[in-house]
C-alpha cells in the first residue's frame, strides 16, 4: 500500500484486462438480459424492502400472506416477513407434485458407479415418511437436530424431512472428527443426530458411525436417539439403547405428512462455521427469507431452465450445499445431480464422466477443484462428450485467471458463460456475481452485487471510498432477507463480529476487496485469522488449539500461504517441550502432529508445512506477529519492523535458517 493512498486502500496487483461478453446465443434465451437486469437493479435501488416483498410474494408460498417487509427494529437484528407463515419443504416438494411429480428431482451417482432417480413425486414421499418418523420419536418444532451423513440424496431427504416438522437441522461435514461433531451437537442442544454407517469417498470407507460413537460417547447428553442410515453395510457398534436404523424408522410410515406451517423468522437450520476464536460460531438462518434469496439468486445466477440438470459439486454439511443443492434448485423444480464420492476415483476423468453420462446442463465447483483437474491435463476431459453443459459456476474462493481461463478454454470449449460467484455462509445467497444473459466477465472478478445486494469499499474508518481503482473493506449497507439472524446463543458475538467494527452501520463481510475502473470487485481475502483451504473456513484458533493438546506441544501459531490448488495451506510453526526436534525427529513428529490435527478437526486442517522453533515471535507485551509469520511462511523478505520483537534472533530460526 503507498503513502499517499487512504488508510483501508488495498491494492490489488493483478491487472486483468480480458473480457468476455456473453454470447447473442445465450442472451436470445436468457431468463434475464441487460435490459431486465438495469430494470431489477433500478427497482431496488428506488425501493429496496418493497423490491424483497414483491419477490417474496411472487416466488414463495404462503399459507399465511405478510404484511410487513423489513422489522429494522431491533437493528442489527433484522427481520423479514415476520407476520407470514410458510414452510421451506413444503416449497421445495409439494407445489411441485401437480405439474412436475413424475419430473426427476434428484439423480443421484454412487462412487462405485450405482446410480438411482427420485422423481419429486418419490421425494415427497421419502421425506414425509421420515418426517413421521421423527415426529413419533418426539421431535417437533424447534427441536435442533444434527445430521452427519454422507454426500448423498438421503442427507437432503434428511434436512427436507426436518424442515417439514419445523425442526432446526443443523448439518455437520462428514469430514469432521469425532470432536467437532461433539462440540456442535452440544452447542446446538440437538436431541437427535442422523448419520450413516459409513461413505464411500477416494475408494475408502469414511467410518461416520464410528466417529459419532466417539462423539457421543460420555457427552452429549441431550441427544435421545440416533438414526442411522446403512450405506456402506459394514459392521459397526450398535447401542440398542440410542440407535434406531433409518428403513426401521420409515418402514410404518405413511408417505404423507402435513407441512408444519412456521413464522417466516422460525429457524430453518443452524451452520457451525470456523471464527478467529476456538469455538465455532452457529450461524442461524431464517426460514421465510433465505429461501426468498436461495430461490431467486438460483434463477438468476444459473439462468435456470425447466430442462436443467444442476450439478453442484459441494457437499451438504456448507452453505453453498444448502443454498445450491438442497434449497434453491428444489424450490424452482429443478433436477439437480448428487455424486458421492472423490473427482479421481477411479481416474481423473470421473467428473467429465458423470456430465456426459447424466447430461449435465449447469456445473458449480469449487475454484481448489478446477486448478485439481487443470493439473491433471486437458486430455481428461477431452475424452468425453460436454455439449450438454451450457453454464459453468465457480464458488468458494476467489478464482485465479489462470484457473477460469482453463475452465472457459477446455471445459467450456469458450463459448460457456462464467459465473464467479462471491457470497459467504452468513450471507445465505450469493450476493455478487455476473448475471450470464446480460453481464461482460473479467477472469477472477465476481464482477458487481445482484440486484437487492448493496455493497461499498469503505477505508479502516468505515468512510466508503469514492470512484474506482480504489481498495478497502468491503461491506454490505443494506439488510437483504436471507443474512444471518445472530450466532445460535450468542448474540452478542454476532453484533460484535459481524456489526461492531463500524459502528453498526454496515455488515462487515472480513473479506478485502478491490473495485477497478469499470466497477467490478475482486475479492483480495481475508482481513482476519480465517483461513480459506480448499474453499472451506478454518479458524486459525481451532489448528492451534487441536497442535496444543498434543502432549509435546508448548505453543503453536497457524497462518495461511498461497496453494496453487487448494487457495491456502496451513502452515503451522511449533515449540515442544523440551529440546527442539531437527533431522528423522523432525520429520517424525511433523507426521504425529498432522494426524493429531486430523483427529481432533478432520483431515482439511492437517498443517501442510510444520516448522519447529525455540520461541515463536512476541513482541514484549507477549502478543505473537503473525504478521511477520504470514510473510516467512510465504518466503517473503522480512521488510517489517522487528524492533518489538523480545527475541529478534528467532526470525533467521523461523526461516530455517538456524
Amino acid at each position: 500500500m503507498s503513502s499517499d493512498q487512504p488508510a483501508g486502500n488495498f491494492q490489488s496487483v493483478l491487472d486483468e484486462q480480458r473480457v468476455f461478453a456473453p454470447s447473442p446465443a445465450f442472451v436470445d434465451k436468457a431468463r434475464v438480459n441487460a435490459d431486465a437486469l438495469a430494470a431489477l437493479r433500478a427497482e431496488a435501488a428506488a425501493d429496496s424492502v418493497g423490491f424483497w416483498s414483491r419477490l417474496a410474494r411472487e416466488h414463495i408460498s404462503w399459507q399465511t400472506p405478510f404484511t410487513v417487509g423489513l422489522d429494522d427494529s431491533a437493528a442489527p437484528n433484522y427481520r423479514w416477513f415476520t407476520d407470514g407463515r410458510t414452510n421451506a419443504s413444503a416449497n421445495c416438494l409439494d407445489r411441485h407434485l401437480g405439474a412436475l411429480g413424475d419430473k426427476p428431482a434428484i439423480r443421484f451417482e454412487g462412487e462405485a458407479g450405482d446410480v438411482r432417480i427420485w422423481t419429486y413425486r418419490q421425494l415427497h414421499a421419502e421425506v414425509c415418511k421420515l418426517a413421521n418418523g421423527l415426529k413419533s420419536l418426539g421431535i417437533g418444532k424447534g427441536d435442533r437436530v444434527v445430521i452427519y451423513m454422507p454426500h448423498t440424496a438421503e442427507a437432503v431427504i434428511a434436512m427436507q424431512a426436518c424442515a417439514r416438522i419445523g425442526a432446526v437441522h443443523s448439518v455437520v461435514f462428514g469430514g469432521f472428527s469425532a470432536s467437532s461433531l461433539r462440540d456442535r451437537i452440544e452447542d446446538a442442544g440437538a436431541r437427535l443426530l442422523i448419520t450413516a454407517d459409513g461413505g464411500r469417498r477416494g475408494g475408502n470407507i469414511v467410518e461416520l458411525k464410528k466417529a459419532a460413537d466417539e462423539a457421543l460417547d460420555g457427552a452429549c447428553k441431550s441427544i435421545e436417539h440416533v438414526i442411522v442410515f446403512q450405506r456402506t453395510g459394514h459392521p459397526v457398534q450398535w447401542n440398542d439403547k440410542l440407535d434406531l436404523w433409518w428403513h426401521d424408522v420409515l418402514a410404518t410410515q405413511p408417505a404423507q405428512c402435513d407441512p408444519e406451517w412456521v413464522e417466516a423468522e422460525h429457524p430453518l437450520f443452524l451452520l457451525y462455521t470456523s471464527g478467529s476464536t476456538g469455538k465455532p460460531k452457529g450461524i442461524q438462518h431464517s426460514t421465510g427469507g433465505y429461501l426468498v434469496n436461495a430461490t431467486v439468486s438460483c434463477q438468476w445466477v444459473f439462468d435456470l431452465q425447466g430442462s436443467d440438470v444442476f450439478w453442484c459439486t459441494a457437499d451438504i454439511g456448507w452453505i453453498t450445499g444448502h443454498s445450491y443443492v438442497t434449497y434453491g434448485p428444489l424450490a424452482n423444480g429443478a433436477t439437480i445431480l448428487i455424486y458421492e464420492g472423490a473427482p479421481t476415483v477411479p481416474d481423473a476423468g470421473r467428473f467429465w464422466k458423470i456430465i456426459q453420462d447424466h447430461k449435465v446442463t449447469i456445473f458449480y465447483t469449487a475454484p481448489t477443484a478446477i486448478r485439481a483437474l487443470m493439473r491433471l491435463g486437458d486430455e481428461w476431459p477431452a475424452q468425453y462428450d460436454l455439449s450438454s453443459l451450457r453454464l459453468l459456476g465457480s464458488v468458494g474462493e476467489p478464482i485465479n485467471p489462470e484457473a477460469w481461463m482453463w475452465y472457459h478454454r477446455v471445459v467450456g470449449k469458450e463459448r460457456l458463460p462464467i459465473v464467479d460467484t462471491w457470497w459467504q455462509t452468513e450471507t445465505g445467497a450469493i450476493m455478487m456475481s455476473p448475471i450470464p444473459g446480460a453481464t461482460p466477465t473479467k477472469p477472477g472478478s465476481c464482477t458487481q452485487p445482484l440486484p437487492g445486494i448493496f455493497v461499498e469499499v469503505v477505508d479502516e474508518a468505515g468512510t466508503p471510498i469514492q470512484g474506482n481503482n480504489v481498495g478497502g473493506y468491503l461491506v454490505i449497507t443494506k439488510p437483504w432477507p436471507s443474512m444471518l439472524r445472530t450466532i445460535w446463543g450468542d448474540n452478542a458475538r454476532y453484533i460484535k463480529t459481524y456489526w461492531e467494527q463500524f459502528g453498526n452501520q454496515y455488515y462487515v463481510a472480513g473479506d478485502s476487496t478491490h473495485r477497478d475502473d469499470d466497477g467490478y470487485y475482486w475479492i483480495l481475502g481475508r482481513t482476519d485469522d480465517v483461513l480459506n483451504v480448499s474453499g472451506h473456513r478454518l479458524g486459525t484458533m481451532e489448528v492451534e488449539s487441536a497442535l496444543v493438546s498434543h502432549p509435546r506441544v508448548a505453543e503453536a501459531a497457524v497462518v495461511g500461504r498461497p496453494h496453487e490448488v487448494k487457495g491456502e495451506a496451513v502452515f503451522a510453526f511449533v515449540t515442544v517441550r523440551g529440546k527442539r526436534p531437527e533431522g528423522d525427529e523432525a520429520v517424525a513428529l511433523a507426521k504425529e502432529l498432522r494426524d493429531h490435527v486430523a483427529k481432533q478437526i478432520g483431515a482439511i486442517a492437517k498443517p501442510d508445512d510444520i516448522r519447529f522453533a525455540d520461541n515463536l515471535p512476541k513482541t514484549r507485551s507477549g502478543k505473537i506477529m503473525r504478521r511477520l509469520l504470514r510473510s516467512i511462511a510465504k518466503g517473503e523478505e522480512i521488510t517489517s519492523d522487528t524492533s518489538t520483537l523480545e527475541n529478534p534472533g528467532i526470525v533467521a530460526q523461523l526461516q530455517g535458517k538456524g
